[in-house]
C-alpha cells in the first residue's frame, strides 16, 4: 500500500495475474497495449449474455427493452466519464482507430478540399497517421507534421508555426503510446480554435490514467478505446460535439441508422444512431460501462500517484542498467518507459524477459515515424497501470541483468 492506494487488494480484482508464466510470477507491462480485466467487467458481460441478451432498440419484448436499457445505461456512463454535455455526444464504435477514421471520412470528405492542410504531431499512432493520409491522398490535401524535441516532447514554438489560412484540423494525441508524452491538449485546443480550426484528440492512452474532461478541453473529438481501460476489446468512443456531428453525414450505412429507406431515398436518424450502423457490440458496451464503473470507483489521485511512484522507482532502478538509454524523457509522462539496450534487438529482449514471466512490448508500437525521428527501428516498452507493483519493476530489471548476461 502507498499513499492509500492497496495495490494488493485491486490485484485480486484481476483474475489473470494470479498465473504463473514459464513458472514465474507473472509481471504484466504491457497495459499500453491492452488492460487487464477486472472481475466486474468479466461477470457484467457474462450476467448480460446468461440473462439479458437481445437484439437492442428494434425489440418490444422484454429482453430486448432490458438489453437496450443496459446499452443506452452504458451510454450514460460514458457521458459522465468524459463530462460530455449530452449523451447524443456519445458514439460507439469498435475502438480509437474507428473513430478517427469515421471523423476523416464523415467530417473530413465535406471539409477538406485540394491544397488545404491537416496538422498532426511526430508522435501518432499509426492510427492517427493514416486515416488522414488517405483522406489527403483522395482530396490532393497536405499532410503537416509537428516535431519532437530529443526528449519526446512536441515542440510547441514549432507546432504553432505550421498553422496557416488552409489548415482545416488538428488531430493529436493526448498521450503517446510509445513514450507516455503528454501533450498539453488545453493549449493546442486554444491556438487551434483562436484560427477557427477544430481539435480531434486521441485519447486512448489517457483515459486509463486520469479523469478527463472534454468540456474542459474544449475539443471538438475526443476517441478512445474499452480495451485500454480495462474494458472488453472492440467496443470504444467517439465524442463530438453535437453542434459539430449534427452536420456530419453518415460514414456506414445499414440496418438501426434510418429513419425510413425506399429506392429512391433514405432519410436517417439523428446522433449519436446515424453514426451506429448495424448491431453493435452490446456485451461490449455493457463491459464498458462496468469498467468505468470499476475505475470511477478508485481514488483517482491515489492511483495517479501509485502510477507515479511505480514510474519514479523504475526509472530510478533502470538506469543502473548497463547499456540501458532511455527514448522519451519528456517532463510529463505517464507510467510508461520505452528503452533500449546496447548491442541487443529490443525483440530478443522481450523474448528473454517472457522467459522471465515478464511480459513487455517490443517494437515500433505503430508509431514508425517516430522510431524513424530517434533514429531507431524498435524500443522494448515497459507500460504500468494501477494494478502493477514495485515488484513488477524488480522483476523487470532482474530479467534485463539476464539478458545482459546472455549478450554479454
Amino acid at each position: 500500500m502507498s499513499g492509500g492506494f492497496d495495490v494488493e487488494r485491486v490485484r485480486k480484482d484481476f483474475p489473470i495475474l494470479r498465473q504463473r508464466i514459464h513458472g514465474k510470477p507473472l509481471a504484466f507491462l504491457d497495459s499500453a497495449a491492452s488492460a487487464q480485466k477486472p472481475t466486474p467487467v468479466i461477470e457484467a458481460m457474462s450476467r448480460f449474455y446468461e440473462s439479458d441478451y437481445a437484439n437492442i432498440h428494434r425489440g418490444v419484448y422484454e429482453l430486448a427493452e432490458r438489453a437496450t436499457l443496459a446499452f443506452e445505461g452504458a451510454r450514460e456512463k460514458v457521458r459522465r466519464f468524459l463530462n460530455a454535455g449530452e449523451a447524443r455526444e456519445i458514439v460507439f464504435v469498435r475502438g480509437t482507430t474507428e473513430a478517427i477514421n469515421l471523423v476523416a471520412q464523415a467530417w473530413g470528405r465535406e471539409h477538406v478540399a485540394t491544397g488545404d492542410e491537416i496538422l498532426i504531431t511526430h508522435m501518432e499512432h499509426h492510427s492517427n497517421i493514416v486515416p488522414w493520409q488517405l483522406l489527403c491522398q483522395e482530396k490532393r490535401a497536405e499532410l503537416r507534421v509537428a516535431p519532437v524535441d530529443d526528449r519526446g516532447a512536441l515542440r510547441m514554438d514549432q507546432f504553432e508555426k505550421l498553422f496557416s489560412p488552409r489548415t482545416k484540423i488538428v488531430a493529436v494525441t493526448h498521450v503517446s503510446n510509445a513514450l507516455g508524452t503528454v501533450n498539453p491538449v488545453r493549449e493546442i485546443v486554444r491556438l487551434a480554435h483562436e484560427r477557427g480550426v477544430p481539435v480531434l484528440v486521441d485519447g486512448a492512452q489517457a483515459v486509463p490514467h486520469g479523469r478527463v474532461d472534454v468540456r474542459a478541453l474544449d475539443c471538438d473529438f475526443y476517441a478512445f478505446s474499452g480495451h485500454k481501460v480495462f474494458g472488453p476489446s472492440g467496443i470504444g468512443v467517439l465524442y463530438g460535439k453535437a453542434g459539430i456531428l449534427e452536420r456530419m453525414p453518415p460514414y456506414q450505412g445499414g440496418g438501426e441508422m434510418i429513419l425510413s429507406v425506399s429506392f429512391e431515398e433514405t432519410a436517417y436518424k439523428g446522433i449519436p444512431y446515424r453514426f451506429e450502423a448495424g448491431t453493435p457490440d452490446i456485451a461490449g458496451a455493457v463491459g464498458l460501462g462496468a469498467a468505468i464503473d470499476y475505475v470511477t470507483a478508485l481514488d483517482a489521485g491515489a492511483v495517479a500517484a501509485h502510477e507515479r511512484e511505480l514510474l519514479d522507482h523504475a526509472t530510478d532502478r533502470l538506469s543502473k542498467v548497463a547499456g540501458l538509454r532511455f527514448i522519451g524523457t519528456a517532463p510529463q509522462r505517464i507510467a510508461v518507459v520505452s528503452f533500449v539496450l546496447d548491442g541487443v534487438h529490443p525483440h530478443d529482449v522481450g523474448t528473454i524477459l517472457d522467459r522471465e514471466g515478464v511480459a513487455v512490448r517490443a517494437g515500433h508500437h505503430c508509431a514508425q515515424p517516430l522510431m524513424d525521428r530517434f533514429g531507431i527501428p524498435a524500443t522494448v516498452r515497459a507500460s504500468f497501470a494501477l494494478y502493477n507493483t514495485k515488484a513488477d519493476v524488480d522483476a523487470l530489471v532482474a530479467g534485463l541483468h539476464k539478458v545482459r548476461e546472455v549478450f554479454g
